[in-house]
């Protein structure tokens, strides 16, 4: 049973062309590549396999979530303690808030791309 995902849902990201259009695949490694810290460009079997290069974006941004939500969770008890003034913890909270809804769309969207890329190659991936 193939997994289920739609290009035109909202957590379709819209730098990636629909599935099954010409260079789809391309705009997706493209887009995933741009999660990743700028060293992972190198990476040859992340580069050349996109369903590795999602799985290592997935966790990447996973990653992304905890910290903000560690930084969003302590802000008001650690801030204070380095001489930042209240205001400024504030908007900060603001940030870290704003940040975490975008890291979560994030997220969404890498998830429904490996998907995609999953459907598109079934014999690589056993399904």
């Amino acid at each position: 049973m193939s997994l289920t995902y739609s290009p035109t849902s909202t957590d379709w990201p819209c730098q990636v062309k629909t599935p099954g259009s010409r260079d789809w695949e391309r705009t997706a490694t493209k887009w995933l590549r741009e999660l990743l810290p700028a060293r992972y460009a190198s990476y040859q079997t992340l580069t050349r396999h996109p369903v590795l290069l999602a799985r290592h974006a997935q966790l990447q941004v996973q990653q992304e979530i905890r910290t903000v939500r560690t930084a969003l969770q302590t802000a008001r008890a650690e801030l204070p303690s380095l001489g930042v003034p209240e205001s400024v913890i504030e908007q900060t909270i603001r940030l870290y808030a704003a940040e975490l809804g975008q890291l979560n769309h994030l997220a969404r969207g890498v998830r429904v791309v490996m998907h995609a890329l999953m459907d598109a190659n079934p014999a690589r991936h056993g399904h």
